[in-house]
């Protein structure tokens, strides 16, 4: 009689065996070998102020305001000479361009007065930035640094449950378990990865199953079936 063979380990805080996290990852580099944020930037700058407009808005939306403000005003100090009022006109295509244009300039002003106005690559002095919060934080340090962080948006946070990579109640707990379980040679660009699948494939309603690439070795359990072939009908 043939001995089982023991189940290879898990990654702990996954329900993915190690060598499905690996080989997940593997085949998402090969789909998409150099992924990187939709939102259109230059600067660590315009970064940093995209992500703040993209806040419960579209990246396309963001970008057609973008296309028309960074031309005129890319730096803080150009920003500031706009002022509130003069910001608002090319954002107010955006939900929440109000709010979001006085976050701007009060963090235009901190940049000058405490960074020389350039984007700090430090954790803390990013959260300190009026509208920046840890998500935010980590995108910047991620995509304009080159970090080893992970922000966990909508997308990553469905993509991160259902597939049983990273499970978790809230979002920290999402971001904590995937930068433990994600193999560092794949964590920089990790980010980028999980939220063009949930953005594409593992869609929040009607999830493409049958064009994922990763659909053996996920764990969910509804995944949608593959639509059934119509029978062909012979020609007389």
């Amino acid at each position: 009689m043939n001995e089982a063979r023991p189940a290879a380990p898990r990654r702990r805080g996954s329900n993915m065996r190690k060598t499905d996290v690996q080989e997940m990852f593997e085949r998402l580099r090969e789909l998409n070998p150099h992924p990187t944020t939709e939102l259109e930037y230059t600067t660590p700058f315009e970064l940093l102020i995209a992500v703040l407009l993209s806040a419960q808005a579209t990246d396309v939306g963001v970008n057609k305001a973008t296309r028309k403000l960074y031309p005129v005003a890319n730096t803080p100090g150009a920003i500031l000479e706009l002022g509130e009022e003069g910001l608002k006109r090319y954002i107010a295509t955006i939900g929440l361009f109000n709010a979001k244009a006085k976050n701007v300039i009060a963090t235009c002003k901190i940049l000058l007065e405490q960074h020389g106005g350039e984007v700090p690559r430090d954790r803390a002095a990013l959260e300190a930035l009026p509208g920046v919060g840890r998500k935010t934080a980590n995108v910047v340090l991620n995509t304009a640094y080159g970090e080893p962080t992970m922000a966990v948006d909508t997308h990553i946070f469905r993509v991160a449950n259902r597939t049983g990579l990273a499970p978790g109640k809230d979002v920290r707990a999402v971001e904590d378990t995937l930068v433990k379980v994600i193999p560092a040679d794949f964590l920089h660009d990790a980010h980028h990865w999980l939220i063009l699948h949930g953005r594409y494939v593992c869609k929040a309603r009607k999830p493409d199953c049958p064009g994922c690439v990763i659909h053996d070795l996920c764990r969910y359990r509804d995944k949608t079936p593959a639509p059934a072939e119509r029978p062909t009908i012979p020609k007389s």
